[in-house]
């Protein structure tokens, strides 16, 4: 009875994985087998050195942790471009003492997806996230380390469903 349960555990992740008809980690990335994350300029009225680049940076790792494609720096069969529109960082609540409580650093990115294979699946749109911090605080060294990687991983994963999840 256990070796039926294992083979027809195989055989039900083969049949789904193989077909391409499912993906563990949400995506389905049809026929491509490569991808571009074209340089996301910071176009933001407040400018954060060195935050275009780990967004860029942020977007590719997500694609190729969460799929096979390979990273190309052109010719890709699915694009990811845009550039970053919002840094802001906006009192959210207040002390007696007129002095904020808690601050929100939001960061808002357009991104433009083109999928070379599969043209009724481009898009442009706009993505943004928050981080809510201390208002005693300074979004510095770790802190702001910290505001970035959460705003990224929540962007970069609302980008990487809006683009290969095919529910």
């Amino acid at each position: 009875m256990r070796l039926f349960k294992h083979l027809f555990l195989f055989v039900i992740l083969t049949t789904f994985t193989a077909c391409g008809f499912y993906s563990f980690t949400g995506g389905d990335t049809g026929d491509a087998k490569t991808f571009q994350v074209n340089f996301f300029q910071n176009n933001a009225p407040l400018i954060e050195p060195g935050l275009d680049i780990n967004f860029t940076n942020a977007l590719q790792d997500l694609m190729q942790n969460q799929t096979s494609l390979s990273l190309v720096t052109s010719g890709g069969d699915l694009v990811f471009e845009g550039e970053i529109t919002e840094y802001r960082i906006s009192p959210t609540t207040a002390t007696a003492n007129n002095t904020a409580a808690q601050n929100r650093l939001t960061i808002g990115v357009n991104v433009r997806y083109f999928n070379n294979l599969d043209e009724e699946k481009n898009f442009e749109q706009r993505f943004s996230f928050f981080f809510d911090y201390e208002g005693s605080q300074l979004l510095t060294g770790g802190q702001r380390d910290t505001a970035w990687e959460a705003i990224f991983e929540r962007i970069t994963q609302d980008i990487f469903q809006a683009a290969l999840a095919d529910w």
